[in-house]
C-alpha cells in the first residue's frame, strides 16, 4: 500500500511503525474471509482491509478520530484471524493497537460510553474489586432487562448477564509464594501469572496448573508484586495504564530471574499470553525496560506450550471422553499455538474433535462481549452450534474469556485444558465433567 506520511509525522516512532505495517498491505482481501465481523455483518469497513484504509486516512491526515472510525474500530475483536490469513505479513495487531490509542487521545466518547469504559478499567484488572463487583451484580441482575431497553446502557445488561450466579472460593495464591516440586529431582522452576479476572471467575485453573506442574517435578513461584497483564486496558486504548501493568510485571519477574532463575513464565489465560509475549514490543522505546521486557517476552509460555516440552509420564488414567477443543483466538492466531493442546489431550486419553469454523472468534475478546453485546451474541451462538454438532461430551479451551462466553449458551460443560490434563495425570476430576470411560488401566 502506498503511503504519503511527511517526514515530521515519521519522526514519531509509533507513526513510523504503523507506516511500515501499512506499506505491507497489498489489498488482496484474503483477510475478509476469516474476519468474524465481516462474515457476520458483510460491511467492508468491518473487515481488516476496510479498517486499514480508515486508519491510514486518519493517521496520514493527522486528524482526530471521528464517529465513523470509532464505530468500526470498536467492532474489531482483535481476534487476529486476519494475521493468520495474511500472505504479506501485515501486523494488524500493532496497527489497531496504535489506532485505539489514537482514538483514546483524540475522540470524546458519549458520556455513558466513557463511564462504562472507566468502570471496566477500574474494576476488571483488580481481583479484589472484581469480586465485590460480582457480588453487587447479583443485586443488579433483575435490572438487566431495563438496561437492555436503553441503547447506551446495553453493555450494563450484558455485564449483569455474564456475571456468574455463584462466586468460587479464592484459591490461596498469595504473593509471594513458592510451590515446591514433588519429591524427587527438580526438573524445572517457573513463575506463574495468577492474573486478575481468572482467579476470581475460576481459581481452579491455576490450582490445577500448579498441582500438575509440581507433581511433574517443576517448582512454581508466584512473584511478589505481579498483577494484571494489562491486556484489558491495552485493547481499550489506555496505553499508559497498560504499560504501567507491563512494567510492574517485568519488575516482578526480573527479580525472580535474577534471584533464582526461571525456565519459563507460565500463563494459563491465552489472552494474557498474547500480550505478555508482546511486552518486548510495547516497551521497546523505554530504555529502562526494553531489554528486561524482551527477556520476559522470550520466557513467556502458555501452560500447554510448556508441558509439551516436558517428558511426560504415562497418564494415571485415560478418561476416554470425547472433547471438543475450542482454540481461543489468542491461542491460535495471537500465539500460533495450534498443535500442543490437542496432542496433550489425546496423549492423556481424550478423543479430541475440532468444531467447524474453528478459526472464527466466539465473541468474548476481553470486554467485547460487554461493549458489543449484539455482535458478540451472534458469534457465540454460531460457535456453540458448531461445537455441539461434534457430539462431544465436553468442551476444552485455554482462555477464561472463552470459557465464560461459551458457557453462557452451551449445554455441554466447558473447562480449561489444564484441568483435564491434571485429572488425567492424577489430579481430581474437574467439577461438572462427566465420569470417564477409562480406556486402559492406570499404569
Amino acid at each position: 500500500m502506498q503511503t504519503s506520511f511527511t517526514l515530521a509525522q515519521l519522526a514519531d516512532p509509533h507513526v513510523a511503525e504503523s507506516e511500515k505495517i501499512l506499506r505491507k498491505c497489498v489489498h488482496c482481501g484474503f483477510c475478509t474471509a476469516t474476519c468474524p465481523t465481516y462474515v457476520t455483518l458483510g460491511n467492508e469497513l468491518d473487515s481488516p482491509r476496510g479498517r486499514i484504509y480508515l486508519i491510514k486516512d486518519m493517521l496520514e491526515n493527522g486528524r482526530p478520530a471521528d464517529e465513523q472510525i470509532v464505530t468500526h474500530i470498536d467492532r474489531c475483536l482483535s481476534c487476529l484471524a486476519c494475521m493468520t490469513t495474511c500472505p504479506s505479513g501485515v501486523n494488524y495487531m500493532h496497527l489497531v493497537d496504535h489506532a485505539r490509542a489514537h482514538i483514546e487521545n483524540t475522540y470524546k466518547r458519549p458520556l455513558p460510553d466513557r463511564m462504562i469504559r472507566a468502570l471496566l478499567a477500574a474494576v476488571l484488572p483488580y481481583p479484589g474489586r472484581f469480586r465485590v463487583a460480582l457480588k453487587l451484580a447479583k443485586l443488579g441482575r433483575p435490572f438487566a432487562r431495563l438496561f437492555e431497553a436503553v441503547g447506551p446502557l446495553r453493555p450494563l445488561a450484558a455485564m449483569l448477564r455474564l456475571a456468574p450466579t455463584s462466586i468460587p472460593q479464592t484459591f490461596a495464591t498469595a504473593s509471594p509464594a513458592v510451590y515446591p516440586a514433588a519429591a524427587g529431582a527438580r526438573r524445572g522452576r517457573v513463575a506463574i501469572l495468577t492474573g486478575c479476572a481468572q482467579p476470581v471467575l475460576d481459581p481452579g485453573i491455576n490450582e490445577a496448573a500448579i498441582s500438575l506442574l509440581t507433581r511433574l517435578g517443576v517448582e512454581v513461584v508466584v512473584p511478589e508484586g505481579e498483577g494484571c497483564c494489562g491486556a484489558l486496558v491495552h485493547h481499550m486504548g489506555r496505553k499508559e495504564q497498560a504499560l504501567a501493568s507491563a512494567r510492574q510485571n517485568v519488575d516482578a519477574w526480573t527479580r525472580e530471574i535474577e534471584n533464582g532463575g526461571l525456565d519459563a513464565i507460565i500463563i494459563t489465560a491465552s489472552g494474557c499470553g498474547t500480550t505478555i509475549k508482546d511486552y518486548g514490543f510495547m516497551l521497546r522505546l523505554d530504555p529502562a525496560y526494553a531489554q528486561k521486557a524482551a527477556r520476559v517476552s522470550a520466557l513467556a509460555k502458555d501452560i500447554t506450550e510448556y508441558l509439551a516440552t516436558l517428558d511426560l509420564p504415562e497418564p494415571a488414567q485415560k478418561p476416554g471422553l470425547t472433547v471438543a477443543y475450542h482454540s481461543a483466538c489468542s491461542m491460535q492466531h495471537g500465539q500460533k499455538i495450534t498443535r500442543q493442546p490437542k496432542e496433550l489431550l489425546a496423549r492423556a486419553g481424550f478423543v479430541v474433535k475440532e468444531p467447524r469454523e474453528g478459526h472464527l472468534c466466539c465473541g468474548s475478546a476481553g470486554t467485547y462481549n460487554i461493549m458489543q453485546p449484539e455482535i458478540s451474541a451472534r458469534l457465540r451462538d454460531r460457535k456453540v452450534k458448531n461445537i455441539e454438532a461434534t457430539g462431544a461430551d465436553l468442551i476444552a479451551t485455554g482462555n477464561i474469556g472463552c470459557i465464560t462466553q461459551i458457557a453462557s449458551a452451551a449445554k455441554l460443560p466447558i473447562v480449561h485444558t489444564v484441568e483435564l490434563l491434571d485429572w488425567a495425570y492424577g489430579g481430581p476430576k474437574p467439577a461438572g465433567v462427566p465420569e470417564g470411560r477409562v480406556l486402559e488401566p492406570a499404569e
